[in-house]
């Protein structure tokens, strides 16, 4: 029978996990106005990006430009007052030292200055708000990111109950993802957590573009009952910006990479009665059934723990026709050598690794693991 074959070979398995994730900003502030106003300049187009103490929009300050002179108004008369009233004062000390004045009249200027002192502290609150308000007549951006859409208009009077506020500034880099794995993947998590940073990447929905590289940041304290999972954050740069908010995307973990792994290609484990097995290429062109323990694997590549040992020759491609011991003849082409890939968590994975495409196809993924598209 014609066959195709290849070797068994010894590298690298990358062992990821993946998940679906939703791209969530660290931070998305709706802007509104802490003062009432009319709107006279709108600072930002749509869609731009502003940094943090950007101008945004002018409030008409002209009222409360006009209510702090007041305020100051109010406290240069009570100054004055106060004055007039401590001079009073010693004046009147001086004559109930001579007895000459009653105490009761001594006590009342008293609380003359005391109402005085009391005015000029109100009229400099005044003054800091209306001074304050002023400051909110122009309003900045509070990070930096992106403006959405506009909500209001020049000559519009805003208040600061907006609905809908004046304009959403939305930080994209960095960001975040926040996507799920099941909860059996916890305890080797936890313990690749310790001390070491696990690198994480983004593909697009149709698992056909890598987005973006980042790592892991952080687990959630406690596993969602209803579906079994557990949400994970991971952090990314984002300095191309190929994470948008709410956008859904393909997560891969990287949690660990098996070293030295005896590898073969996917396609040269077959399932049967005798469990899983390959055919080996006897040194005679005889083929034998030969049992093995498969590993983590990836859409190409598969390790293999028990069975068989590097530059062992087993057949790829024409297994379906072939029966313990039968005569084979060796094609040329069409045979993958096994190499490095990735790998999902547990055995017999069909999952990619971090920089690889995530592909579709005959996929072995283990209890636990989860799907990517």
């Amino acid at each position: 029978m014609p066959v195709v074959t290849a070797r068994a070979t010894t590298g690298d398995m990358p062992i990821t996990l993946i998940g679906l994730g939703t791209v969530t900003p660290l931070a998305t502030v709706t802007v509104q106005s802490q003062i009432s106003g009319q709107i006279m300049q709108i600072h930002f187009k749509e869609g731009q990006t502003v940094k943090a103490g950007d101008s945004l929009i002018q409030i008409d300050p002209r009222p409360y430009q006009v209510a702090l002179e007041q305020a100051q108004g109010a406290l240069k008369r009570d100054k004055a007052l106060l004055a007039n009233a401590r001079v009073d004062l010693d004046r009147y000390q001086t004559l109930f030292a001579q007895d000459s004045i009653a105490e009761q009249q001594l006590a009342t200027q008293k609380s003359l200055v005391a109402q005085y002192q009391g005015a000029v502290l109100t009229d400099q609150g005044q003054i800091d708000a209306a001074k304050l308000n002023l400051t909110y007549c122009h309003i900045v951006s509070p990070i930096n990111g992106r403006v959405g859409l506009q909500q209001v208009n020049v000559g519009n009077f805003v208040t600061p109950s907006e609905p809908n506020g004046l304009v959403v500034v939305t930080e994209l880099k960095p960001i975040t993802v926040v996507f799920t794995l099941p909860e059996d993947n916890v305890p080797a998590l936890l313990q690749r957590m310790h001390g070491a940073t696990l690198p994480v990447t983004a593909w697009d929905r149709g698992n056909t573009r890598q987005l973006s590289s980042g790592t892991l940041q952080s687990i959630d304290s406690q596993i969602d009952t209803t579906t079994g999972t557990i949400r994970l954050k991971a952090l990314f740069a984002n300095d191309d910006e190929h994470l948008f908010p709410q956008q859904f995307v393909n997560v891969v973990l990287l949690l660990d990479t098996l070293h030295g792994a005896t590898l073969i290609p996917q396609a040269a484990v077959q399932r049967g009665a005798p469990g899983t097995f390959v055919y080996l290429v006897n040194a005679d062109q005889t083929v034998g059934v030969r049992t093995v323990t498969v590993g983590p694997g990836d859409a190409n590549n598969v390790t293999v723990t028990a069975g068989l040992r590097p530059g062992d020759t087993v057949v790829v491609d024409g297994a379906d026709r072939l029966k313990d011991g039968a005569k084979v003849v060796v094609r040329q082409g069409g045979a993958a050598h096994p190499g490095a890939g990735g790998a999902s968590a547990g055995s017999d994975a069909g999952t990619p690794a971090t920089g690889q495409r995530p592909q579709g196809g005959r996929r072995h993924s283990p209890p636990g693991s989860t799907g990517g598209s």
